[in-house]
C-alpha cells in the first residue's frame, strides 16, 4: 500500500501538510528542529499551522490547479487530520510521495471501512453493522442489541454525529440527529460497551518497517471531548502489552508509513476492543512533547521523512489536560506560575465553547 521508498529527507527539504490545525502546527515546529521546512495547505485563512512557517497555500481541497502547484513546491506530502477528501490525496500521490498512503486514509476516514479492516486483521471490536437509513436502523439496532450507538461513518469527531440509542423510544429521533445536514449520510451501529476505561496507543512505523510504540495512556472525556490523558494508563501489564501488540499489528497490516493512534476500550473483564484509528498525531499524545525523549510530532516527521525513528523512552509520568474555549486565557497565568506545568497554546483567534485552544501537561518525575 505504500508509495514506494524515498531516501531520508535532507535538511532544507519541504514537507507538505494537508490541514492547518494545531497538529500541523506542532508537526511543523518539530520539523524545523530537524532542519526541515513545512508547507501548509488549508482552505481556511490564517490557520494555526501557517503561523509557524512562511509557506502556505490557502485553497480548497478540490482546487486541482492549487494542488498541482502545492505538489511542485514540496518533496513529500502528509496530512494532519483524516477528513481530507480522498480525491485530493490521490491527486497528489500521482505527483509526489504521500505518507501515509492514501489507501490508509481511505480506511481510517470511514468508520465502517475501519471496523471491516479490523475484522479482516482479526483485531477485536464491539459488534457493529451498517445502517443505510431510518428503516434499516431499527432492524440493525435490534439485531445489535439495545443500548447501542449510531454514528455517522464519515466526518464525525469529538462526539459529533453520534447518538446513543438507549431503548426503542429513541429510534425515531436517532437518524435525523445523527445525519444533521448531511445529504446522503451513511451510518454504522455499534454495540454499547460497558468499559472500565478508554486507552490509546500511538505507534510509529518507518518506510523500512521499523516500529516504535508509546506506552498505553488513559483518556477521560467530558461531553465526548477529550478532557485529560493520564500517563501511564492505570491498567495491568498484561493489558498494556495486549494494547501495544494490537497497535503494532494494525500498523503492519496497513503497511503504514507514519503515525497511527488507536483508541481502545478496556472492558470490565480486561478485554481490549479497538474503537477508532487515526493515521496522524493524536490529542492523547500531546504529553510526549514534554515527557518523552522523542515527541509524537518529531516521530511523525521522522517516519514520513524516511529518517530513523527516535526512542520513545518516557522521562516522567504526566497528566495532559485540554484547554477549551475561555479556559486557556483564564488559566494562562496560573499555569505559567506552576513549576510542574508546561503550557501550549495553539494561536487560535476565537475561543468558542468546546474549541481546543491549547493544553497543559503536568509532569511527575519517575521513581
Amino acid at each position: 500500500m505504500s508509495n514506494g521508498t524515498i531516501a531520508g529527507l535532507a535538511p532544507g527539504a519541504v514537507i507538505g501538510i494537508l490541514g492547518g490545525g494545531q497538529l500541523g502546527r506542532m508537526a511543523a515546529l518539530a520539523a524545523a528542529r530537524l532542519g526541515l521546512r513545512c508547507h501548509i495547505y488549508c482552505p481556511e485563512p490564517n490557520p494555526p499551522a501557517a503561523q509557524v512557517t512562511p509557506h502556505f497555500t490557502c485553497a480548497a481541497y478540490e482546487d486541482e490547479a492549487a494542488l498541482a502547484g502545492f505538489a511542485a513546491a514540496v518533496d513529500l506530502v502528509t496530512f494532519e487530520f483524516e477528513n481530507i477528501p480522498l480525491a485530493a490525496a490521490a491527486f497528489l500521490a500521482q505527483r509526489v510521495p504521500v505518507r501515509p498512503d492514501p489507501k490508509v486514509l481511505e480506511v481510517c476516514q470511514n468508520r465502517l471501512r475501519e471496523k471491516d479492516f479490523c475484522a479482516t486483521a482479526k483485531v477485536p471490536t464491539t459488534r457493529y453493522a451498517e445502517a443505510n437509513g431510518p428503516e434499516a436502523l431499527a432492524r440493525v439496532a435490534r439485531d445489535i442489541g439495545l443500548p447501542c450507538v449510531l454514528k455517522t461513518c464519515e466526518m464525525g469527531y469529538d462526539g459529533k454525529g453520534q447518538v446513543l440509542i438507549g431503548g426503542e423510544d429513541d429510534l425515531a429521533a436517532a437518524w435525523p440527529a445523527m445525519a444533521g445536514a448531511q445529504p446522503n449520510p451513511q451510518g454504522i451501529v455499534e454495540g454499547f460497551v460497558d468499559f472500565s476505561l478508554e486507552i490509546s496507543v500511538i505507534v510509529a512505523r518507518g518506510a523500512d518497517g521499523a516500529c516504535r510504540t508509546y506506552p498505553a495512556v488513559e483518556n477521560q472525556h467530558t461531553d465526548h471531548i477529550l478532557d485529560r490523558t493520564i500517563v501511564p494508563a492505570r491498567i495491568s501489564e498484561r493489558v498494556a502489552d495486549r494494547a501495544e501488540g494490537i497497535a503494532l499489528h494494525l500498523a503492519e497490516q496497513l503497511d503504514l508509513v507514519g503515525l497511527l493512534a488507536i483508541e481502545m476500550f478496556v472492558t470490565q473483564d480486561d478485554e481490549v476492543l479497538v474503537n477508532e484509528l487515526a493515521p496522524r498525531p493524536h490529542n492523547s499524545g500531546h504529553w510526549t512533547i514534554d515527557a518523552c525523549l522523542t515527541s509524537q510530532f518529531e516521530q511523525f516527521i521522522r517516519a514520513v521523512s524516511g529518517l530513523p525513528l527516535g526512542t520513545t523512552d518516557r522521562l516522567a509520568d504526566a497528566v495532559m489536560k485540554n484547554l477549551l474555549g475561555e479556559e486557556a486565557d483564564a488559566q494562562r497565568l496560573e499555569i505559567l506560575s506552576d513549576p510542574t506545568a508546561k503550557l501550549h497554546l495553539y494561536g487560535k483567534s476565537e475561543a468558542r465553547p468546546g474549541r481546543k485552544m491549547g493544553h497543559v501537561t503536568r509532569l511527575t518525575p519517575r521513581d
